[in-house]
């Protein structure tokens, strides 16, 4: 590991000008390459104390040896040079984006002789041009099968070409009238090269033009009485129309932009791109990276750009460019846009109408297409069995972590604390084990009592059945008299806590006092994904690309979720409380035959004793007593929907038995799958 202060430039060595910087390792290779308004300021920050840097920016200059730079005129010079640097080098501590699958294109080769239409993939040729990308190669062939009915241009291979013209026979679409046959002289290399221009300004976008050329001429047929080339016409206009019909209309018909979202967590994001033109999804696409940097949305945006843009211009840069984040600074990624494409580009955030709606679909494309990439990344055997050898190794346990547990805490403002139990076995969630625990006492005002009381609690349950049940070999299923498993009888090779040295500090002092000394014990503090072990006074930093640390990011950001979840459901309880909790006397059965007579507590509270009085087992005493409660307590503020923020109406029943709308369970509370205890 490198000293930054061996390499470090001398005071005034480095300029104050806007320039691109590489680091290299110490066998020359590049590593790493950035950009900069002012070479001088950003590097300073790269040799500051490395306490202060972000871990993986501290591993990237531990890992140099030398830094070089070079000064350039403008940003956007450096914004060009930087994207060049990086493809040429291919830096492993920069955002490289990886498609997550190989994306077909509709490809017109316009640099021959007689044009060819055909699906292509990979690098793009200069000459070519490209529409798309498709999500598959079906739905081209399917859209070009019906525009050569309009458009017959070539679709064969060169090998089948040079045959056809060999022997003066053209292949099956010639007969059938898919092709203009070129190959044997049926159309000149002028003509045969216009049609191939009209198809693509039909691609492009510029479809109503050509449909009322189309459609004039059909009438003209008509009135001139020549019905078979009218009919002919008509058979084309509606095979244009049909194949338009395949890209929705989303916007209105000139737009031509590409919408680009991102979705990320501590250590990957995943990029999803929308092409609209003429107001057509003409195309999609996506990307996963992984985050090798401390980076920010509007830098992962950027960096999309520059690999979207990069070998690109004129056309196929878009007036438009709508994004989740701008770029900071904004205006040199703009230039450089504007510069690509010849002419002004606009690169913003939408706030209202279709193209925020429209925005608000590709993001969730790309949120999906991030889980889908890590649910492929989990169900992985070979991958999952790597992950717990990896944890095994850095918690220096003796075999791999087959049943892991995880505990988080969740409250607000130190109202409604619960906490999160949740069980992952080979790798997989274990959701019937899931448990929640409400805190009691005043341990919720903190953290880490909280936690020394969820795992004192747990543990104790598994004690009591273990004693209960005595010692039991290996694999032997304990059970219930249901014949279910007991729900602590297995205890977990490790207990992961969500936080830092004070969490697992109390969770493993917790299982000191029940004398449990054959658990392993870990925290992972979510700032700097760091794994903290009891009595150590630094954290075991796991790799980045780590399948280990990959694993207990999902087992923690499942049991936050998981306690995150009922700590809301319970606010909500506690929002929609019904005012009958106070009347005494008055039992769970009579309240529910209250609301099930007047049908809310607003009806209930307008009804005269008398009414009340009718219902079953409610007596005139009662009655009043309820009238009185009613008439004295203050109407309670609007209940509030904590998941989409929408008030309810005061009209809606309220369910008093319970757990206020959830089903009551007949077993005791520590019984139930997925409920607290």
């Amino acid at each position: 590991m490198a000293d930054p202060s061996s390499y470090r430039p001398k005071p005034g060595e480095i300029p104050d000008s806007p320039g691109v910087y590489r680091f290299r390792d110490e066998h020359r290779r590049v590593i790493y390459v950035g950009k900069a308004k002012s070479l001088r300021q950003r590097l300073a920050n790269y040799f500051q104390d490395l306490a202060n840097l972000h871990p993986r920016t501290r591993t990237m200059v531990t890992t140099a040896a030398s830094v070089e730079w070079t000064v350039v005129s403008t940003e956007v010079e450096a914004l060009q040079l930087e994207y060049t640097w990086i493809k040429e080098f291919d830096p492993r501590f920069n955002v490289k984006y990886r498609d997550d699958k190989s994306y077909p294109y509709l490809a017109v080769t316009m640099n021959e002789e007689f044009p060819r239409v055909q699906v292509m993939r990979g690098q793009k040729r200069k000459g070519v041009r490209y529409f798309g990308p498709y999500s598959h190669a079906w739905a081209i062939r399917d859209t070009v099968d019906l525009l050569l009915r309009v458009f017959p241009v070539r679709t064969c291979s060169a090998g089948v070409f040079k045959n056809a013209a060999r022997t003066g026979r053209p292949c099956l679409l010639g007969y059938i009238g898919k092709c203009s046959a070129p190959c044997v002289g049926r159309i000149s290399p002028e003509d045969h090269g216009e049609l191939a221009e009209e198809f693509c300004d039909f691609m492009a976008g510029r479809t109503g033009t050509y449909l009322r050329r189309l459609e004039k001429q059909m009438m003209e047929a008509a009135e001139e009485m020549e019905y078979e080339r009218a009919a002919r016409l008509r058979d084309d206009i509606e095979a244009l129309k049909k194949a338009m019909e395949k890209n929705a209309v989303v916007l209105t018909d000139a737009t031509d932009a590409d919408l680009i979202a991102v979705a990320e967590d501590e250590l990957e994001a995943a990029v999803q791109i929308f092409h609209v033109r003429g107001g057509r999804v003409r195309g999609q696409r996506g990307w996963v990276t992984d985050k090798v940097e401390e980076i920010t949305t509007g830098a992962l945006v950027e960096h999309a750009l520059q690999q979207l843009y990069g070998d690109e211009t004129g056309d196929s840069v878009p007036k438009e460019v709508l994004v989740p984040a701008l770029p900071d600074p904004i205006e040199p990624v703009q230039d450089w846009l504007t510069g690509r494409r010849g002419s002004n580009v606009s690169l913003r955030i939408p706030q209202r109408g279709d193209k925020k709606a429209l925005m608000e679909t590709v993001q969730r494309n790309a949120q999906q297409a991030l889980a889908l990439h890590k649910t492929k990344r989990a169900s992985d055997l070979t991958t999952r069995s790597r992950a717990l050898e990896e944890i095994a190794g850095a918690l220096d346990l003796e075999s791999a972590p087959l049943r892991i547990e995880c505990y988080d805490i969740s409250h607000l403002q130190g109202e409604d604390v619960v906490a999160s139990m949740v069980v992952f076995e080979d790798g997989l969630q274990r959701k019937s084990e899931y448990r929640r625990f409400q805190i009691k006492g005043f341990a919720g005002q903190d953290d880490v009592r909280s936690m020394h009381e969820v795992i004192t609690r747990r543990f104790r349950r598994y004690l009591a059945e273990k004693e209960k049940t005595g010692e039991w070999a290996d694999g032997e299923a304990l059970t219930e008299d249901d014949g279910r498993p007991k729900r602590f009888a297995y205890p977990p090779q490790l207990v992961v806590v969500d936080g830092g040295q004070p969490q697992v500090a109390a969770a493993r002092r917790a299982l000191d006092e029940l004398g449990i000394d054959d658990i392993a014990v870990c925290g992972l503090a979510k700032r700097l994904e760091e794994v903290w072990l009891p009595d150590e006074e630094d954290p075991v930093v796991l790799p980045r690309t780590s399948e280990g640390l990959y694993l207990l990011q999902r087992v923690r950001d499942e049991a936050h979720r998981f306690a995150i979840t009922y700590q809301r459901s319970k606010r909500t309880r506690r929002l929609r409380s019904s005012p009958l909790d106070d009347v005494p006397g008055l039992g769970e059965t009579r309240k529910q035959a209250l609301i099930k007579h007047f049908g809310s507590v607003k009806r209930l509270r307008s009804a005269t004793v008398d009414q009340i009085q009718e219902v079953p087992g409610i007596g005139r005493k009662t009655a009043e007593t309820i009238a009185v409660a009613l008439a004295q307590a203050t109407p309670a503020a609007p209940a509030v929907n904590m998941a989409t923020g929408e008030i309810m109406e005061e009209e809606e029943p309220v369910t008093t038995g319970g757990s206020s709308g959830e089903p009551v369970s007949t077993g005791a509370p520590h019984e139930r799958r997925g409920q607290e205890t």
